[in-house]
Order: C-alpha cells, then sequence, then structure tokens
C-alpha cells in the first residue's frame, strides 16, 4: 500500500479477523501498525505470535511484532504453527495472541487472528474496531502516541511438543484398536502438527501433502469445498484404509471421511463429540451454530445435555461457551471449541475424538455416524446477489404464507417447518448470499432449496 492518505481498511478489517491480499492490501508497515494498536486498545504487556507456511507470513509476523515491542509489549515468537497451536500458547502462556494466517484462502492472501490473553476471542465487538481506527489513522499520517511502557522484548519459544502433550491428555486414545488413517494436509500447518501429535498413537498415518508451501501446488487446502477433497476420498479407498482427515490451510478445521471414502459432515462430528462428551459430563451444555442439523441438539436432548443455539463465527461462538460454561460447540464449517482448550476452536482435538470412538469399538466409521445422520442437507450454497438485503426481503414475503412456519432472524434468515428448515445469510466479505437446507428427505431438499434459489 503506496498511497495511505485517508486510508480505509474496511476491506482488510473483517467481523473476526484481519484478511486481505499481499501486498496491495496487507503489507509489512500495516503488520506493524497492527502491532502497536493491538497493544494500545487491548493494554497487553505480553503477546505470543505464530504464522503459517505462506511465503509472506514471517516477515508480516515479524513487523507485528516489532510494532507490539516498540508499544512496550514483550513479543513470544512460537514461529511456523497451526492456529490451534497458538490458542494454546496464548491459554497455558496467558498472553495475548496473533497468528498469521489467511486460512483457506488462495496462497497471495495473508491475515491476522487476534485474542487476548486466555484465547479470548477480538473481533469487531470486543476490539477490533477499535485497532482497525487506530490503524487507519496512523496510516494516514497521524503520528503514533509515545508508548506508555519502555521497549519490550522479542523472544522464541517452541511450544509444539506441550501442544501435543496436552491434546493428548485430553482425549484416552493408547488404547485404540490399530487403525489406517489417511492424512491431506493440503501442504498446510498440520503437516507439522499431525506429526508430533500422532507419533505415540497406535495408528498408521498415511500421509497426503504434508510438505509445508503456501503456494499450495495440489489444492486449495479448504476441505469444505468437495473437490479437495477428492484426492483423500480416493487414498482411502485405495489404502483400504478406516477413516480420512483433511485438514485446512491453518490446521484449525478438520473434515473427516469414512472408510468408504464418503464425507462425514460436521454436524455429525458435532453430534458424535457431543455424545462423548456428555457422558463425560452429563447435563452440560453444548453449542451448535444455527446452520448446524437439527440432528445435533436432538442428540444433546436425548443425552440429557442443553443445546444452544449460537450465529455463526467463532467469536460469537467463543464468547458463548464462556457465557454457557459450555463442554463443547460446534459449527457447519468443522470448527469445533473444547472448554477444556481455553473455550478455543481445534479440528486436532475433534480428530482425536472421531480417533477415539473409531478405536474403542470393533464397527466401521460409516456405521458408527449412521446415529448422527438423519436428515438430508444441501450443504452451503452461495448465490452472488446485487443487494442481499432486498434479495431476503423477497425470499422472506415469499415464504411468509407458507403454514407451520417459523421466521427467525438471529443470524441472516432461518425459516422452518416440521419438514424442512433453511437459513440464508450474507456473506461478511462478498457480495453473497450464503444458503443452507435441510429436509427430512432428498425430494424435500430439492423442492425447497430450488424453490429459494429461484427467487434469488
Amino acid at each position: 500500500m503506496n498511497d495511505r492518505a485517508g486510508v480505509d481498511l474496511s476491506a482488510l478489517v473483517k467481523a473476526y479477523d484481519v484478511r486481505g491480499i499481499v501486498p496491495d492490501q496487507l503489507d509489512e508497515e500495516l503488520a506493524r501498525l497492527f502491532g502497536a494498536a493491538f497493544v494500545r486498545t487491548t493494554g497487553a504487556d505480553a503477546i505470543v505470535t505464530g504464522h503459517d507456511m505462506r511465503p509472506s507470513s514471517p516477515a508480516l509476523a515479524r513487523a507485528f511484532a516489532r510494532g507490539a515491542a516498540a508499544q512496550g509489549a514483550d513479543v513470544t515468537e512460537i514461529g511456523l504453527c497451526s492456529t490451534d497451536e497458538l490458542y494454546f500458547a496464548s491459554g497455558t502462556l496467558d498472553q495475548a495472541g496473533a497468528m498469521f494466517t489467511a486460512s483457506h484462502n488462495p496462497a497471495r492472501y495473508n491475515g491476522i487472528k487476534m485474542c487476548r490473553a486466555g484465547a479470548a476471542p477480538v473481533g469487531q465487538d470486543t476490539g477490533l474496531r477499535e485497532i482497525r481506527t487506530l490503524v487507519e489513522r496512523w496510516a494516514s499520517g497521524v503520528r503514533l502516541p509515545e508508548p506508555e511502557r519502555p521497549q519490550g522484548s522479542i523472544s522464541q519459544r517452541d511450544v509444539l511438543d506441550e501442544y501435543a502433550a496436552h491434546l493428548l491428555s485430553l482425549v484416552d486414545v493408547r488404547a485404540v484398536r490399530p487403525l489406517r488413517i489417511v492424512v491431506d494436509a493440503g501442504n498446510g500447518m498440520s503437516g507439522l502438527t499431525v506429526p508430533a501429535v500422532f507419533r505415540d498413537i497406535p495408528v498408521e498415518v498415511v500421509p497426503l501433502y504434508f510438505e509445508l508451501d503456501g503456494t499450495f501446488p495440489h489444492h486449495e487446502a479448504n476441505p469444505l469445498d468437495p473437490a479437495n477433497i477428492v484426492d483423500l476420498q480416493r487414498a482411502v479407498r485405495e489404502q483400504k484404509a478406516d477413516m480420512g482427515l483433511a485438514f485446512d490451510g491453518d490446521a484449525d478445521r478438520c473434515f473427516v471421511v469414512d472408510e468408504n471414502g464418503d464425507a462425514v459432515t460436521p454436524s455429525a462430528v458435532t453430534a458424535l463429540i457431543a455424545a462423548r462428551l456428555l457422558a463425560d459430563h452429563p447435563g452440560s451444555t453444548v453449542l451448535h451454530n444455527l446452520i448446524t442439523s437439527r440432528t445435533v441438539p436432538d442428540v444433546v436432548r436425548e443425552l440429557g445435555g442443553t443445546p444452544v443455539r449460537t450465529r455463526v463465527g467463532h467469536s460469537f461462538i467463543k464468547a458463548e461457551m464462556i457465557r454457557t460454561h459450555a463442554v463443547f460447540g460446534g459449527e457447519h464449517s468443522a470448527h469445533y471449541y473444547f472448554r477444556d482448550f481455553y473455550n478455543a476452536d481445534t479440528g486436532m482435538l475433534a480428530a482425536l475424538h472421531v480417533v477415539a470412538a473409531l478405536g474403542s469399538q470393533p464397527g466401521p466409521l460409516s456405521r458408527l455416524v449412521e446415529r448422527y445422520q438423519r436428515h438430508a442437507a444441501s450443504g452451503e450454497i452461495n448465490s452472488i446477489v446485487v443487494d442481499p438485503g432486498s434479495s431476503l426481503a423477497a425470499v422472506r414475503a415469499h415464504f411468509a404464507t407458507h403454514t407451520e412456519i417459523t421466521i427467525d432472524e438471529l443470524d441472516g434468515l432461518t425459516l422452518s417447518t416440521p419438514a424442512w428448515w433453511f437459513n440464508l445469510r450474507p456473506s461478511n466479505t462478498e457480495p453473497l448470499l450464503r444458503l443452507n437446507v435441510e429436509a427430512a428427505d432428498r425430494a424435500t431438499l430439492a423442492r425447497v432449496r430450488d424453490e429459494v434459489l429461484a427467487l434469488l
């Protein structure tokens, strides 16, 4: 970014994080300013930073550290790591944190996920708006204020083994039966973390694309797109594996396929993990965002727990985890949150729970998850629209005359009947409406889906 006059960072600062194209939208100078603004806004006197394998990540992370240290914060750099490893460091060191990653976005992107000490979220309503305002002011030429504390230090620390040990202390996988698991790291950070976590577990890991490469030479590190798990599905079948795991670029999300190479929905994974944790913590609260399957709250109630429905997005769910003291939370996008992991999301811990569940009984994964896949689901369908607000209003007006319909606007527009429901919500980053439909059967699903899409 060369022209700083009248800087507007609305395209860079999202609802939960900072994310944009390098260097057009995010460069080292802006990263330095974000480091300074983070300290001024949060008052943090100690910060832990980490970064993924993207070519631009090390320099951006170091610039952030310099900006934070100049404002008096001591910075601990843990270097290459997954996002959930950064959350672990923030929690165990009780320090604020900053992770440099653009998650599943293409190689030209990068970004910053920030948290307060103990991995507490930083979003628009919890400091990110104020951070953006300061960075815009300073990037436009306003002089940074004098630091309130002496220059801070910058040091390095490796926490990978501690991270692995902590995860393994939360799930007993020592007695699982021998399993063969194909893992697709997508050239992302699970190529570093999976070997550390799985090395002492009695399973055989068949690696796919474990080389750390932020240019993503094989496929995008976004398993939510079915095209990006094709290699994993094929390898599971060819290797006659018991299951497959796919992680996104920063390895905070985990996707599962069964022994047939069929995708296990994140809702089914949420229900499976909820069942395991409710067995250990009877009567606990479990969170699910409003796009997860109806199966999730049904299973939680059947097992004596309390389901709580939330908006989409990690900053909202982490806040609800704290407010409700929930033992666990799951999202349709394969983010999984654990009370014992600082209320933060970790795909690796979710993967260990699935491994433990599969390995503690003799049947295949497909049979194990049958009870948790009770409805037909569309998956997320994106539609480009000129005016999301008008489109939402048109859909609401069209369906308002349907019988037995319930209208809910917790996050976008959710319309439901006993036989089906759908949610239509605007993207936080693009001119899109995201549609998710679930119904009792495939025919009803297709009818409702096509009816909504025709309106869009």
